[in-house]
């Protein structure tokens, strides 16, 4: 019990000649001063990373090619709309009900299989109301609205008989001028 007492009184008298010596600033400047130093030397310590790059190997292996169905796939490169492949049509032809609109965007999109840029048409199917499904906005080099040609947001079927936009396709053109 008299341990405790002595220690007691040593931290006790230490804090005081601490207290009168130093102000509250000086304190302060100096917790400061540990902090910056440690934000500096702490990101050298060694540290193991295996986990993280371990967990981003199996996400790469897990994500599968992306199929007809999904934003990623490549020839959707400047789509903006409902694919039709998810609304009862396919990745080139309109669903049953609809028409595919007179006037469309053109899209350049490349091929990771091949590495060639393809010139896409993306058709706005019409003559049903909205598909709601699939939805994609990509707008890989989309271009201002004043050209109209490489335009996606606009409702392309406003030139068929039926306004109504249902969902888009994407039809290969050809390939990119000055590749064979």
């Amino acid at each position: 019990m008299d341990f405790l007492k002595l220690l007691d009184r040593f931290a006790e008298r230490g804090t005081r000649q601490v207290a009168s010596k130093t102000g509250r600033r000086s304190f302060l400047t100096g917790v400061g001063k540990i902090l910056v130093a440690s934000a500096f030397t702490l990101p050298v310590l060694p540290f193991d990373r295996t986990t993280s790059a371990l967990a981003a190997d199996d996400s790469r292996k897990k994500k599968a090619e992306p199929t007809d169905t999904d934003c990623d796939y490549w020839r959707y490169c400047s789509v903006d709309g409902f694919l039709c492949t998810c609304c009862g049509g396919t990745k080139t032809s309109c669903p049953p009900g609809t028409t595919p609109s007179a006037v469309s965007w053109v899209g350049t999109c490349r091929n990771p299989a091949d590495g060639r840029d393809y010139l896409v048409s993306y058709n706005d199917c019409c003559g049903k109301t909205t598909c709601g499904r699939c939805e994609c906005n990509t707008n890989i080099r989309e271009r201002p609205g004043y050209r109209l040609g490489v335009h996606n947001d606009i409702n392309w079927c406003m030139a068929n008989q039926s306004s109504l936009y249902h969902c888009t396709v994407s039809v290969i053109v050809g390939l990119e001028e000055g590749q064979s």
